[in-house]
């Protein structure tokens, strides 16, 4: 081998690492320009199939990687936020969506109109406004949209340098050789083009790899059509892999995407073999980038619709796939304590980490989800007290275990999430979304503290007078409405109701000094016993308190507008 060879090899790798990075930057800053976007496409999914294959092509499209997009479906699927049908659908969409990117790489070769669109001619001016931006630009979403073009400056300068080291080989007899064996093995070419999905773990980059070498003419049309059904079927293989330690249906979901996958490019695979065996010329022909782009993008387009009114029998075939065994942990039909900080568990699911933005969206859900809980739970305290009802008391208790397991579930997940690449505004919520979870368990801790005093004054026979009654429902109204007005300004964004929980918290303030001048009047004149009038004042405060938590709550939202 000689220096210029080594040379040669040494190009070839680095436009090769170019090419994987420039993609993987790419992706990354699409992936923050999409934002919640995407959580509101994926809140839009409903029993529409159709909808559901849109929606899967478009994220897909964003984010620049089916492997991307099928993780986080296997994700959401064990997560129980998607079922099984719905899943099909946005699998089959998210093989439509990969295509973009091979289209993107054979811009160059769509003709001499488009010979400014080469990568040589303007990878290089786009990776200058990327770094211009990245360096100099103040606001987050500008610098993002210098990472996208930086990525997509780099994949195609990364193309070029591929194709530069590979064009001085393109007459040699190994190529030849090599893919005229390719062309006409369909089961060794689909092999070929599987695991080097496989090894690349993405579609997207496969395909590009095989566009570059069919760039310089070294590919012919059968190897590269059986090349390129394995690297469909590849693709796969993240999704297997993520799958691994999910529930059954995480596993029938991934299996769905592979089972689609195979069943197209068995169809097209033999379809292909009796063309080629026909007109054994035509598969040993060359073939371009742009042609490569096209039968990609007609295979996926024609599998989904093939495939689409059968949507049902693949979820039936995923199920027979994967066998029904007993489930670890709670049998079906039991209950448990702590069922609801299972069910929190189970949907903070670390797969939903491909996509950053669903994942800071997940974590925010969850800690609505918390935020309504521990409202039931002062109501139960609440009523507790002004009732006497000792079973509510217990209720309290037990669910306030639940509020401080759903604390250690949450903070957890939230340190992973903010270790994933967030832009400055997701990390600002979710730095707001650990304080979030702070105030809510403390808010958990005063109702247990409320359920302890109505627990007392029924072990102690104490009652309160019916103005003393009256006192601790108009407070207690104004606590639950703060409260209240909190979770649903975490859960909407809505102004209205931050300002409408600045507006309870002053009342109760207000309330709270005016009730504890009473109380202790009352003390003064022996209208209220003294061992009452105790647990008076420390139940309103406590009330208090759980507004100014409330208020905080609302504070974080605020904060981020």
């Amino acid at each position: 081998m000689s220096i210029s060879d080594i040379s040669n090899l040494f190009g070839f790798l680095g436009g090769l690492g170019m090419f994987l990075y420039g993609m993987n930057i790419m992706a990354d800053g699409m992936q923050k320009t999409a934002g919640s976007k995407m959580s509101q496409f994926l809140g839009m999914l409903t029993n529409n199939r159709f909808l559901a294959v849109g929606l899967g092509a478009l994220i897909t499209a964003i984010i620049q990687s089916s492997g991307a997009t099928t993780v986080m479906v296997v994700g959401f699927v064990s997560a129980g936020v998607l079922n099984l049908s719905q899943a099909v659908g946005v699998i089959m969409g998210a093989n439509i969506g990969t295509t973009i990117t091979a289209w993107i790489v054979s811009m160059s070769q769509l003709g001499d109109a488009f010979e400014v669109m080469k990568p040589a001619f303007y990878a290089p001016f786009l990776i200058g406004i990327g770094a211009l931006l990245l360096v100099f630009a103040k606001k987050q979403r500008q610098k993002t949209i210098g990472e996208i073009l930086i990525g997509l400056g780099l994949l195609f300068m990364g193309l070029d340098l591929m194709s530069d080291s590979i064009s001085v080989y393109t007459d040699a007899p190994i190529f030849a050789k090599a893919f005229e064996v390719l062309g006409g093995n369909p089961l060794l070419g689909m092999l070929i083009g599987a695991l080097v999905t496989a090894l690349l773990q993405s579609s997207s980059a496969s395909v590009g790899i095989l566009q570059t070498l069919a760039m310089n003419g070294v590919v012919t049309t059968g190897a590269a059509i059986y090349i390129t059904l394995g690297q469909n079927i590849g693709s796969c293989v993240t999704a297997m892999i993520s799958s691994a330690g999910g529930s059954r249906t995480a596993k029938r979901a991934a299996a769905i995407h592979l089972s689609f996958n195979i069943i197209g490019a068995v169809i097209f695979g033999v379809l292909g073999f009796v063309m080629f065996t026909i007109r054994p010329s035509f598969g040993m022909s060359g073939i371009s980038a742009v042609q490569i782009s096209i039968f990609h993008t007609i295979f996926n387009l024609t599998n989904t619709a093939l495939l689409f009114p059968f949507a049902n029998q693949l979820v039936k075939l995923s199920g027979i796939l994967v066998k029904d065994k007993p489930e670890e942990g709670l049998a079906e039909g039991e209950e448990g304590e702590g069922d609801e900080a299972v069910l929190a568990g189970r949907h903070l699911d670390e797969r939903i980490f491909e996509s950053p933005a669903f994942a800071v969206e997940t974590a925010a859900l969850e800690v609505v989800h918390m935020g309504q809980i521990a409202t039931e739970n002062v109501k139960r305290a609440i009523d507790a007290i002004i009732t006497g009802n000792i079973n509510e008391v217990e209720e309290v208790y037990k669910t306030e275990k639940v509020i401080n397991n759903m604390e250690k579930l949450l903070t957890e997940y939230l340190i992973k999430v903010d270790n994933l690449s967030l832009t400055e505004h997701q990390k600002l919520v979710v730095n707001d979304l650990f304080y979030s979870v702070s105030d809510i368990e403390r808010v958990g801790d005063h109702a247990e503290n409320l359920a302890e005093s109505a627990e007392y004054m029924v072990n102690h026979k104490l009652d309160f007078s019916e103005t003393g009654i009256a006192d601790l429902e108009e407070i207690s109204s104004s606590v639950l409405k703060a409260f209240e007005y909190a979770i649903d300004a975490r859960q909407t964004g809505n102004m209205d109701s931050v300002r409408k929980v600045s507006q309870y918290e002053d009342d109760v303030d207000s309330i709270e000094e005016e009730l504890r001048e009473k109380h202790i009047e009352r003390l003064s004149t022996g209208e209220c016993a003294p061992s009452a009038g105790v647990m008076f004042l420390d139940i309103i405060s406590n009330m208090e308190r759980i507004s100014d938590h409330a208020y905080n709550l609302a504070g974080y939202v605020k904060n981020e507008q």
